[in-house]
This record gives C-alpha cells, sequence and structure tokens, in this order.
C-alpha cells in the first residue's frame, strides 16, 4: 500500500517528476501547463519544495516504495485560516481507484486539522467528472461559486467543499518524511 511522504528539499527530484508527470497526464487540471513548468530551473523547484514546509503550506508525494504515484498541496488561505485550499491533485492512471487518492486527502486533512482549520475547499474543472465524483465520495459539495478556468476560458472550475472534522474524531493519515 502507497504511503504519503512530505515534500521537502530532499525529494526534490521526485517532487520535480511527479508534478511535471501530472501535467502532462491532466493539463486541464491544474492552473498551470508543462512548458511553464519543465523550464524551471532546479533552484526554482528547490525553492517550491522548502515552502511546503507546513506552516501555511503542504504538500505530500504518494510513494510505492521507490516510485511517487500522486501529488497533493495543501494551502492555508490568507484572509480566512479556518479554510485551506486543495492544491495540485493527482494520482498517476495506474493508481486511480486504489485508494491513493483517498490517502493524498487525508493527509492534507490531518495537516489542515493541525492548524485549526476547518473547511477544505477546491476549484475543479467541469470536464473532469472522475474527480469531481472522487471529491463527492470523499465528502465534498459544490459550493456554488464558479470560475472560467484560466488556461482554457470555454471551461468552467466548480468550487468544492468539505468540513474539517475536529482533531479527536480524525485518524491521522500514514506519513513519512524521506
Amino acid at each position: 500500500m502507497p504511503v504519503i511522504a512530505q515534500i521537502s528539499e530532499k525529494n526534490v527530484p521526485m517532487f520535480k517528476t511527479t508534478r511535471l508527470q501530472a501535467l502532462q497526464d491532466s493539463p486541464s487540471a491544474f492552473g498551470s501547463t508543462y512548458a511553464w513548468e519543465a523550464a524551471f530551473s532546479d533552484a526554482e523547484w528547490s525553492s517550491r519544495a522548502a515552502k511546503m514546509n507546513g506552516e501555511k503550506k503542504i504538500g505530500f508525494l504518494a510513494m510505492d516504495n521507490e516510485a511517487s504515484c500522486g501529488i497533493i498541496g495543501g494551502l492555508i488561505d490568507e484572509d480566512d485560516p479556518t479554510t485551506a485550499q486543495v492544491i495540485s491533485m493527482w494520482v498517476a492512471p495506474a493508481y486511480r481507484r486504489a485508494g491513493v487518492g483517498s490517502l493524498l486527502i487525508a493527509g492534507v486533512q490531518a495537516w489542515a486539522q493541525s492548524r485549526g482549520v476547518r473547511r477544505l475547499q477546491l476549484m475543479v474543472t467541469s470536464s473532469n467528472h472522475n474527480a469531481i465524483e472522487f471529491y463527492q465520495r470523499m465528502g465534498f459539495s459544490m459550493t456554488g461559486h464558479t470560475e472560467p478556468y484560466p488556461n482554457d476560458p470555454s471551461l468552467i472550475e466548480y468550487q468544492m467543499s468539505v468540513s474539517v472534522p475536529a482533531e479527536e474524531n480524525q485518524r491521522p493519515a500514514r506519513c513519512h518524511r524521506v
């Protein structure tokens, strides 16, 4: 069973590889593009990993032995510290519907909970029906807020949210630093 590992300066090459795989596999699921991020320097990737230190932002890789099979990020809302955004979630095709997505969400949820967050929010592209169904299975629901997708104005992004349970009711996700 895969486990999650916090993104840090120690696993920058795996972070870079996984993020670029995600952008290639699911280009309409992200606000960025493969072409843009593939041009980042190694210093930029290291800087991005260092910012995921857990204070206001976190990132996790799903690891199956030495191979990465998913990625997710969490970011505490600057205007409302009781809300965190789920960002950049992706699971490798061979690992979809195998519990990896649930593991990644649980990791961000546990991190958010430990910081007093009461609600997780995310944006999902209207054409990504599998992701919408997954998030609904995880307890997320549509908020009614929509935005144009930045890379293709013919698509809409839906906002979804879920309450974060009180800390005493939450089982921590299996996580280790690598």
